[in-house]
């Protein structure tokens, strides 16, 4: 079937070519445009308006944090692509957007994440976020950069145009190409992945269907993949794999060729009840002029919403609970770094969330970078005053820094994490980076570290506790493996937001 496609478009592929041949060596020029999309910019754009205009309406299912959507010829799946694709909103300024895919050229194991140089397509140049890239490479030995093995890859390519059409706001992009058949590997992609999967960054999980049955046959064989997914249960989806295969159904070759990408995504969300996967459309490549009934090829997508941050606290606060714990913080902290006051509060003035009794941390940063944190895990004041005591102390306190002057105040964000109970864990393995903060003591000296900080330096999770030990608590790089160990989450928010 992607010989129509290669076809129709075969007249645009050498000036798409020519048109980047002056791009840094590096950068990752087009391989499939001209086959499996025009390479002409202005055709490449009026096929997308049109696959959007028809497209399924975005959900109101929580925050969107993944897709799956295929990446066949865009004469077959264009359509189905544009209804996940137009989940996302087009306003949204993503910190970066990874964009994960299985094989279809090479044979190698483990994952290769595109860690020098930007992709381009007819849109334009889309720039890689190579820090990132890097960072993956270095906390799991699976990832590695092999430059051959994205050149002829379509995977990934065929997403981007979508997304440069969609988006309004500048992104950047982690393209990430899976090998092998190890669902092992897969569970520890996901486990390095883990930091990022968070709701300032997308995944696009890129990924075909069934390959080849006849069209009666695809629908019942997609069907059952698609449920699978849906139940974000990795077993369920093995398992369904497997009874495909079982089934000899004539013609298949595969029910899902990217099925190391989509089990990669279903480690991260696990039988997490705060994700909720919403199939939005279904199609095979007999639905297209260009296709018939008797060898087809099935497209589903699939979007992932989040109604709120996994692991964060099972109680919440409003917006207006925010600004007021953030207003409360910059008040105390202007009152007594300028006048050695402490402002009263009123906590009837306050909502019940904000009465309620639990450890927060106030941090505060100066152009980016730290400038105070400390904070309190339990309490037996209300949440209001905590962040009033924790404000004061990040401001003057906090024996890392001079405290603050009143010409400083201006350039100082304030950054509050309001935390969980803390619950006793006696193995690592329940550590889940970027969800959980760590407290561990020995010996009457402790140390901690706030979920985030594992996100925003991307330390594995053996360096996450090493530098803790050492850094935080002062029982040495392998104290942690003696120490009494605890685990919190925090929810987070801050005056930039």
């Amino acid at each position: 079937m992607l010989i129509v496609a290669l076809g129709l478009f075969s007249k645009t592929a050498c000036s798409q070519e020519n048109s980047h041949s002056d791009g840094h060596e590096n950068d990752r020029k087009p391989a499939v445009a001209g086959k499996f999309y025009s390479g002409d910019s202005a055709s490449l754009r009026n096929n997308l308006a049109t696959f959007f205009e028809d497209a399924v309406p975005p959900k109101n299912g929580g925050s969107l944090q993944a897709i799956i959507v295929p990446h066949a010829g865009y004469v077959f799946s264009g359509q189905v692509a544009a209804s996940g694709f137009n989940q996302i909103n087009p306003d949204k300024k993503y910190k970066r957007i990874f964009i994960i895919g299985s094989s279809h050229t090479t044979h190698f194991e483990g994952a290769s994440v595109y860690a020098k140089g930007n992709f381009v397509t007819p849109l334009g140049l889309v720039p890689v976020d190579t820090a990132v890239a890097s960072s993956l490479i270095k906390s799991e030995k699976l990832f590695q950069f092999t430059k051959s093995v994205h050149a002829d890859e379509h995977s990934l390519e065929v997403e981007l145009p979508f997304l440069q059409y969609r988006l309004r706001n500048p992104f950047s992009i982690v393209p990430i190409i899976i090998g092998g058949q190890s669902p092992e590997n897969c569970r520890r992609l996901a486990a390095a992945l883990k930091p990022w999967f968070t709701d300032d960054n997308l995944f696009v999980i890129s990924s075909d269907f069934s390959h080849y049955p006849d069209a009666a046959h695809a629908v019942e064989v997609d069907h059952l993949t698609a449920n699978a997914i849906l139940q974000n249960d990795p077993q369920l989806l093995l398992s369904a794999l497997d009874k495909n295969e079982k089934a000899n159904v004539p013609g298949l070759v595969t029910s899902l060729c990217g099925w190391t990408s989509v089990l990669t995504m279903l480690y991260l969300t696990k039988k997490d009840s705060t994700y909720n996967f919403v199939h939005l459309q279904y199609m095979n490549s007999s639905n297209s002029p260009y296709g018939d009934t008797n060898r087809v090829v099935g497209y589903n997508s699939i979007a992932v919403f989040t109604t709120k941050k996994a692991g964060q606290p099972q109680f919440s606060l409003t917006d207006d609970d925010k600004k007021q714990l953030l207003n409360l913080a910059r008040n105390t902290i202007t009152a007594y770094v300028n006048q050695g006051k402490v402002i009263s509060v009123d906590t009837t003035a306050y909502s019940a969330a904000l009465n309620s009794r639990c450890g927060a941390f106030v941090s505060l940063k100066k152009d980016g970078q730290l400038r105070g944190c400390i904070g309190r895990f339990t309490a037996d004041i209300p949440l209001c005053q905590v962040v009033q005591q924790m404000a004061i102390a990040s401001a003057t306190q906090d024996y890392r820094f001079s405290p603050v002057v009143p010409d400083e105040l201006s350039n100082i964000d304030i950054e509050i994490s309001v935390l969980s109970p803390m619950q006793k864990i006696t193995s690592i393995d329940e550590i889940q980076l970027g969800v959980h903060g760590i407290y561990m003591t020995k010996g009457g000296k402790s140390g901690t570290f706030l979920p985030q900080v594992a996100t925003e330096t991307g330390w594995t999770l053996e360096e996450f506790l090493g530098h803790c030990a050492r850094d935080k608590a002062g029982i040495g790089w392998e104290g942690w493996k003696t120490a009494d160990l605890f685990i919190y989450s925090a929810l987070v928010f801050g005056e930039k937001e």
